[in-house]
């Protein structure tokens, strides 16, 4: 007994190893739910109001948040990051009570809230925000100075959420359907944000505002500001749906630069239309912003801070050299726009369906300009950036997000489907219809897979299984047998059957072969080895290896 105790602790160690690390907290339910709280009103509209005040890093403002009443609810959840703190909360003129419950606000709302019905509250906030430690991975605000010694400030608040500095509901499932963000700074300054310059004000205390305005859905974590002294071109983009208006803002210091780099943005537009379909936000422009931090895809305002270097600061993550050819930051930003910025996960969880389309922007990028063959050798250079330490898809409802493996093994595994298909123009007119069906929309895994799953008609979710929710490369394994090969499919989920092409030996021809976890025969004389097409993100090694 006392070895089968032992035994027994022994492969829970393990189990209790994985449990234990992730330690979610009641802050993180409040912010990764959609909690009773949030769940009876619909999000129709924002107003921010918020004046910067660099001197002494504070903000201080409101936020005017419009609703429908879906059900009968009187009590409403607004999200405030410390250490800012909420001051008071009004609805039609009136004080509101509420509470706080560390990162949440609950307001008790006296006024009955009827179904059917659009009513409206006003948040008051004021104090410093958090400052960004590692923008924009560990994000908040960023206060800095120019190479002229002029404030340079920017937010970035993927993940930690666009509650780290101003109030919202901060759940990605609910976007308003428009939203107004007026921004005061001291004069001299400009702020660029999302959406259309309505009017810039200057007013009486040496300060000016800047309203703008987002006539498009946009997610939170998309809303920004970006305050400096920007030098402002723009230009015309003739694409699908007629002309667009791209605007570019960089540092007066680094004008010359920023006009020579930023000229890749028609090449952008130019690739990604085609792939995906029209850009998302025509009504609200694009803008590119040159900022501190290296850069974001906030809707309509893609920031930028590559140094006007191509690759990611100069470098390839491929190691291919085609990464070289083109600006990381504007492509991969960019493409943010189509897929998080058009399409939206619903929870953290699913943000593979942001950063996995993403990145496999980026092959199609290289090889609209470039040919198939360099996209391809583009996405599979990236494997050597994959970890496989855990899914890719989190844990839901607390705000977490699964594996980094989201991008490059995430662009693999779509570039292998994309084989699968065996049909360019039916794998282009995939990506562009996804980007019109769920136009403007919040989504879960479940939708992007079913809707994968009916438009190839191939059952793709032993792969999706594979790829997203395992950390395993399955691996085609192979044995000689009289007259050919048995060959079957080993480190995978169960129910893996994903067909594979193979080149028989070393410079034999591909073949299409469709394993199981059984063995299957090959009848092939001669041949002794069974090589995967590199295209296909797998494995294979002889019985006798393993």
């Amino acid at each position: 007994m006392t070895r089968l105790r032992i035994l027994f602790v022994l492969l829970l160690l393990p189990l209790l190893a994985a449990a234990q690390q992730y330690e979610f907290t009641h802050d993180d339910t409040l912010r990764g739910s959609i909690t009773p709280e949030r769940a009876w009103w619909d999000l129709a509209f924002y107003h921010l109001k918020v004046r910067v005040q660099p001197t002494d890093s504070t903000l201080n403002g409101s936020t005017l948040i419009r609703y429908r009443v879906l059900k009968p609810g009187q009590t409403l959840q607004v999200d405030l990051q410390r250490p800012l703190r909420v001051l008071k909360v009004e609805q039609d003129g009136e004080s509101l009570k509420f509470r706080q419950d560390g990162n949440a606000y609950f307001v008790t709302l006296t006024k009955l809230q009827q179904p059917g019905q659009t009513e409206a509250i006003t948040v008051y906030y004021s104090g410093k925000p958090r400052i960004a430690r590692r923008p924009p991975w560990d994000g908040g605000m960023v206060w800095s100075r120019d190479k002229s010694g002029n404030w340079f400030i920017a937010t970035a608040c993927q993940g930690l959420g666009a509650s780290a500095w101003w109030p919202c509901k901060d759940h990605m499932y609910d976007e308003p359907d428009s939203m107004a963000i007026s921004v005061t700074v001291p004069e001299g300054l400009i702020d660029v944000s999302n959406g259309r310059l309505r009017k810039v004000t200057t007013n009486a205390d040496h300060t000016q505002t800047y309203d703008w305005y987002v006539s498009n859905p946009i997610n939170n974590y998309g809303v920004n500001l970006n305050i400096g002294k920007y030098e402002h071109w723009n230009e015309t983009y003739t694409g699908e749906k007629g002309p667009l208006s791209v605007d570019f803002y960089a540092l007066r210091d680094d004008i010359d630069s920023a006009r020579t780099q930023f000229k890749q943005v028609s090449k952008m537009l130019k690739a990604f239309e085609y792939w995906f379909g029209p850009y998302p936000f025509y009504e609200d422009g694009y803008k590119l912003v040159q900022t501190p931090y290296l850069g974001m895809e906030h809707q309509s305002s893609v920031t930028y801070g590559n140094k006007f270097r191509n690759g990611y600061l100069g470098r390839d993550l491929s190691q291919t050299g085609w990464g070289l050819l083109w600006d990381f930051i504007i492509v991969h930003e960019s493409g943010h726009e189509w897929f998080a910025n058009n399409i939206t996960y619903k929870d953290v969880a699913d943000m593979w369906i942001h950063e996995s389309f993403t990145n496999y922007s980026e092959n199609l990028f290289t090889e609209y300009y470039y040919g198939k063959d360099a996209g391809a050798q583009y996405v599979i250079g990236c494997r050597n950036n994959i970890r496989n330490d855990k899914p890719i898809i989190g844990t839901y409802n607390v705000n977490h997000s699964g594996s980094g493996d989201m991008y490059y093994k995430g662009g693999n595994m779509l570039h292998m489907i994309r084989q699968l298909v065996n049909d360019d123009e039916k794998w282009r007119q995939l990506l562009r219809g996804m980007n019109k069906t769920f136009y403007h929309q919040t989504v879960t895994t479940q939708q992007i897979e079913t809707y994968m799953i009916q438009q190839t008609g191939l059952n793709l979710k032993p792969v999706f299984d594979q790829y997203l929710r395992d950390t395993r490369i399955p691996i085609l394994e192979y044995r000689p047998v009289a007259g050919g090969l048995q060959y079957r499919w080993t480190n995978c989920v169960a129910g893996f059957n994903m067909p594979v092409r193979v080149c028989l030996d070393e410079a034999g021809p591909y073949k299409l072969l469709t394993p199981t976890a059984q063995w299957k025969t090959l009848s092939a004389k001669g041949v002794t080895v069974l090589t995967p097409d590199a295209n296909y993100y797998v494995l294979s090694k002889t019985a006798s290896s393993l």
